[in-house]
């Protein structure tokens, strides 16, 4: 596996710990301060943002990958 795609499969991998994180960070709280739960909730929507890009890349690819598939597979 590339770089690339080791920092790729990490992003996702990291982007859920960090949203788990901070829904444990919620969890937590006794009393929100209203002020750090706001930045959290702007995180935690810019992680998803960034989550469901690559996931629309990473479901193309897998698109891709069939395509090649059916193709090899139809006899000549």
């Amino acid at each position: 596996m590339s770089k690339k795609e080791e920092t790729k499969e990490q992003n996702l991998t990291g982007n859920i710990r960090k949203l788990s994180e901070i829904s444990e960070w919620f969890e937590k709280q006794e009393e929100v301060d209203v002020e750090e739960g706001l930045k959290k909730v702007k995180e935690a929507a810019a992680i998803i943002k960034a989550s469901r890009e690559r996931l629309k890349v990473v479901e193309n690819e897998f698109e891709e990958i069939k395509k090649e598939i059916d193709v090899k597979d139809i006899p000549f």
